[in-house]
């Protein structure tokens, strides 16, 4: 044992570091005792070992530990199979642990919750250490940390938001991007805050994981320049699976070989269906994973394979459509590593590619059929809305695909071989809203730290507009800095028109009911689509919760019966909403959005009032604090027939039909003038969740220079009529002017672009 002793001492010896690299990282393999917690090591840990030893990343394990030792940044391009995501921030935090984390200890960012936990509980189980203690995840609305946690996994817009408190990282001695090459908006950004970062703190390392093409790598590596050593290492890429265009005879799917025949991109999705039933027919097991190119046609295809199932001969095994999409992840019905699954039933994973990281943990895909196709929402600034874009996958996710089901499956393919697909994932910071993003970088204006060094840079259009609405919610003083107001904002995990909501409403004390509005609409909607035959039924009974005065108020009607009926005796929630016709995950994600934002609300010293929803008074004060937040998003009926006419672009859309005005609903009658909380450039050309007002109140808590810079229109030739008598009635009555509570600046457009520039 004193022999052991002594190598544990060595090995952690900061002082020996860059002399033993090749063994200063390899205690743990032969061992008996824990490094991290200091207890014997389990059999099941060297079972894991001897699994771990076989994937193509343990090859490069010493040639990855000697870079992270010389350079600051270092660069790992792999494909999915290669084990990178899971080994190299062990040996990170074997680096760490060797210098007594004199640094700091390790966090490792993914784009998607999901992910981020599930890694967490495979590396605590190789690690062989409790999940929670020496390994921890934080995620959105939850944390399973201590204060013994030496290795945490992290969404990357959690890491950002802890950039707020701590701009440098202190903690952290080693920080691992993940899956950079998704090029989610929170990843290009804290991808273009570690330059900065690595300059300010010499002893802080960073390491960037994403899958191949190289030249991605290259280009990333390329982009921080000379501003620090950077080093780049490819890891050898395992056999891909066999491969079935859709120019081939797939009706074959046993043989997988053949010419002749096959799918258009036009009918894609039946093609896919049709696919599912055929390889369901032949005596190959294994699961299938189909990847199509939104929510609503996860929805479509689980309810018609719920039906084909049920007229599947009895000599064949149960197909079980699961739905996997981001905010609604059914868990598979058996245990995603049980051999018997493969033995009297079938699993169809239908997933989009927001829940393409949760397959990667199901063991018993055998085929994966991509589509080739996905939906995506660009951002127009100009019109403050989004646009539903269908287009092809990037190369780089469709060779991640091919993956999936080992070298043993087959991959189908729903488009031509050689058909040209984007080289990589396109940068969401390029087609995403910029105002949180913009609202983050002035607060960390504050913080210290310095620029932001973009890889792709926003649009300056987009910027401008962001710049513009935070200037328009008083987030930004005279000088283009944050306000009092904007740094309270900046303390909301929320869209900034929705913390200034929220803001106001502990100023109209109607904090209570407008906490449970930014929960609701910040959690997925809560409306299940119903099957075909039950379409009366669902609405039937969301008009029961339907709220006179508008969706905001049929949101908490909703969320507070839902509280209510937990009181009752054996209350069921998954039950209750079944039965209603409502998304229990939402209804749950709410709740723990309320009360996350209620923390925060106290924490910052902001007062709650007690709830009195149902009262004229807390009516119209919910009213005006929407209407603090959401003044821009203003829309008037011009011909009393559901066409409404919005004030800031000019643009004409319909009512949503889940919302309670939609199409059911208009014989109740509209209103003229509504306040609306998004607005869709899709097929149907929507606003969603919108609620009454009055032009008066729309006027009372509107800044009068964002009132001026309205484009001319003969809505806004009404509001100014008004506005006029308004003013005429105060004079008359009291010659002095009356403080508005909205903030009103005189600002000229010249002054305003002059601060509006993003230092």
């Amino acid at each position: 044992m004193s022999k052991v002793n002594n190598q544990v001492k060595r090995h952690i010896c900061p002082e020996r570091l860059h002399d033993h690299v090749g063994d200063t990282f390899g205690f743990g393999d032969d061992l008996e005792l824990n490094q991290f917690d200091g207890l014997p090591f389990s059999s099941r840990y060297y079972k894991l070992l001897k699994e771990r030893r076989e994937l193509p990343v343990w090859k490069a394990r010493g040639q990855f530990l000697d870079a992270l030792v010389k350079n600051q940044l270092v660069f790992v391009s792999g494909s999915a199979r290669t084990g990178q995501s899971a080994q190299i921030p062990q040996w990170c935090t074997e680096l760490s642990l060797s210098a007594r984390f004199r640094h700091g200890t390790v966090v490792c960012t993914q784009p998607h919750p999901q992910r981020a936990v599930a890694l967490a509980l495979r590396v605590a189980d190789e690690m062989d250490v409790n999940i929670g203690h020496e390994v921890g995840y934080r995620i959105p609305l939850k944390s399973c940390c201590s204060h013994d946690t030496v290795l945490r996994f992290c969404t990357d817009a959690m890491l950002l938001r802890e950039m707020t408190s701590d701009p440098v990282l202190e903690r952290y001695g080693v920080v691992v991007v993940d899956r950079a090459h998704e090029r989610t908006l929170s990843t290009d950004v804290l991808l273009g805050l570690l330059g900065a970062l690595l300059r300010r703190r010499p002893g802080l390392r960073a390491v960037v994981l994403l899958e191949p093409p190289l030249v991605a790598a290259q280009r990333l590596r390329s982009h921080y320049g000379d501003a620090t050593s950077a080093a780049l290492l490819c890891l050898e890429a395992p056999c891909p699976a066999q491969v079935v265009y859709a120019y081939h005879n797939i009706n074959n799917v046993g043989g997988g070989g053949g010419g002749g025949g096959g799918c258009h991109s036009d009918d894609y999705f039946y093609s896919a269906l049709r696919l599912v039933l055929e390889l369901h027919r032949t005596s190959e097991r294994g699961d299938v994973a189909v990847f199509l190119a939104s929510t609503q046609e996860v929805e479509v295809a689980h309810s018609i394979l719920q039906r084909e199932s049920t007229r599947l001969g009895a000599d064949l095994d149960r197909l079980v459509p699961v739905r996997l999409c981001a905010g609604q992840a059914e868990l598979p019905p058996v245990p995603a590593r049980d051999p018997a699954v493969s033995r009297g039933t079938r699993r169809v994973f239908l997933s989009t590619q927001e829940g393409e990281d949760l397959l990667w943990e199901v063991d018993t895909i055998h085929f994966v059929i991509d589509t080739g196709v996905e939906k995506s929402f660009v951002y127009n600034p100009r019109i403050r809305a989004n646009s539903e874009v269908i287009r092809p996958i990037s190369q780089c996710r469709a060779d991640t695909r091919k993956q999936l089901c080992r070298p043993t499956g087959k991959c189908f393919c729903l488009y031509p071989e050689g058909k040209p697909l984007p080289a990589d994932n396109a940068p969401r910071i390029l087609e995403s809203n910029l105002n949180s993003t913009v609202l983050f970088l002035k607060r960390m204006e504050i913080g210290g730290l310095g620029h932001c060094h973009f890889i792709h840079r926003p649009d300056p259009e987009g910027l401008m507009q962001a710049l513009e609405e935070l200037d328009y919610l008083a987030a930004l003083d005279n000088d283009g800095n944050l306000s009092e107001i904007g740094v309270i904002l900046s303390e909301f995990p929320l869209d900034p028109q929705m913390g200034r909501a929220l803001l106001a409403s502990c100023e109209f004390d109607c904090a209570s009911e407008m906490l449970t509005v930014a929960a609701m609409l910040s959690a997925p909607c809560c409306f299940l689509a119903p099957p075909a035959g039950l379409v009366y039924e669902a609405r039937h009974c969301h008009r029961l919760f339907h709220h006179p005065e508008g969706d905001h108020f049929t949101l908490i009607n909703i969320y507070n019966t839902f509280k209510q009926s937990q009181k009752e005796p054996h209350f069921n929630v998954e039950s209750w909403c079944q039965d209603n016709f409502l998304n229990p995950m939402s209804l749950k994600t709410a709740e723990s959005i309320r009360s996350e934002l209620s923390d925060i609300l106290n924490r910052i010293e902001l007062p709650v009032s007690e709830p009195s929803f149902g009262t004229q008074t807390n009516t119209l004060n919910i009213k005006r604090a929407l209407l603090s937040g959401f003044f821009m998003q203003i829309a008037r009926d011009v011909d009393g027939g559901g066409n409404y006419f919005m004030l800031t672009n000019k643009h004409v859309a319909q009512v949503h039909p889940v919302s309670g005005y939609g199409p059911t609903a208009h014989k109740l009658g509209l209103p003229e003038w509504v306040v609306f909380h998004e607005y869709a450039l899709a097929e149907n050309n929507c606003i969603r969740t919108l609620s009454e007002i009055s032009p008066q109140l729309f006027i009372e808590m509107t800044p009068q220079y964002f009132f001026n810079n309205l484009p001319s229109s003969e809505s806004k030739d009404t509001l100014q009529h008004s506005l006029e008598r308004v003013a005429s009635r105060n004079s008359q009555a009291d010659p002095k002017p009356k403080k508005s509570l909205a903030v009103h600046r005189e600002v000229s457009e010249e002054t305003l672009y002059d601060r509006c520039v993003l230092q």
